[in-house]
């Protein structure tokens, strides 16, 4: 598997598996968002198998063998190359503050940081940009077009899909020489993505009956918050739920801090 594929993984770990908070719309069956339902369900049941047969255990046994301090020197140093992409996305939205802020991140955070295992830009006030090539097109007008699960890389848009590309070539990581290690890096990085949000997954347990509908939304309305840099109108739907999530990303992050300080 090229690097490319296993880049756009770690979006499936983020979103088909229900791991990325969102702000949940009321809309289901027959959403004008979703004209392929039936060929998108079939395929997110194919990857909600792929993930508790494969994907899930492999995150369970990770945590259960390798201390936190480790865990959290690998996110980093994987967070350390997306904060690449980052910086393009928004360097191509105008985004010149963010895009300062995203290069002070790289710069200290390779350095100092030990090549991104310590993220000392964090306590530095430089906070953590998320951006890919998909936001940056919609941040210009384009429209996301219907909805698409697609095959172990999960949930997307018409518009999206072809920008995972551009997002995997932003990433350092693709142009390491060595395939085999460049693609054990990326194997890892699926692996300590899904990991870290193992926790999450309690809230979301009992989100709705249909946990195709749930999920789809979440992935929409994520998307559109994303874009809108937060300003999305509707946001207070599922407010609950989204404030639950993001308090539980900040508690991680905080003791993500606390090991790094041990």
């Amino acid at each position: 598997m090229n690097f490319f594929r296993s880049s756009a993984a770690v979006t499936l770990v983020l979103v088909v598996m229900g791991i990325l908070p969102g702000c949940a719309t009321t809309q289901g069956p027959g959403d004008p968002r979703d004209p392929w339902e039936g060929f998108n369900r079939a395929v997110f049941e194919f990857n909600e198998a792929a993930d508790k047969a494969v994907i899930r255990p492999l995150a369970v046994g990770y945590v259960r063998v390798t201390p936190r301090p480790v865990r959290n020197s690998v996110g980093n140093f994987f967070a350390n190359l997306g904060d690449v992409t980052n910086l393009f996305n928004n360097l191509l939205q105008f985004k010149f503050d963010a895009a300062a802020t995203d290069f002070g991140r790289l710069a200290f955070n390779t350095t100092f940081g030990l090549l991104g295992a310590i993220d000392v830009a964090s306590h530095m006030d430089l906070p953590k940009s998320n951006q890919d090539f998909g936001q940056t097109l919609g941040y210009w007008g384009v429209p996301p077009g219907p909805y698409v699960v697609l095959p172990f890389l999960g949930p997307s848009t018409v518009r999206d899909t072809p920008t995972r590309y551009v997002d995997a070539r932003t990433n350092p990581l693709y142009y390491h020489n060595n395939r085999g290690r460049r693609n054990i890096a990326a194997g890892v990085s699926i692996v300590d993505t899904r990991a870290g949000f193992l926790s999450t997954e309690r809230v979301l347990e009992d989100i709705a009956p249909d946990r195709y509908i749930a999920l789809r939304n979440f992935y929409l309305d994520r998307r559109e918050y994303l874009i809108h840099d937060g300003e999305v109108p509707g946001r207070d739907r599922g407010v609950d739920l989204f404030d639950e999530l993001e308090e539980m990303e900040a508690l991680e992050a905080e003791k993500r801090r606390e090991g790094e300080r041990q």
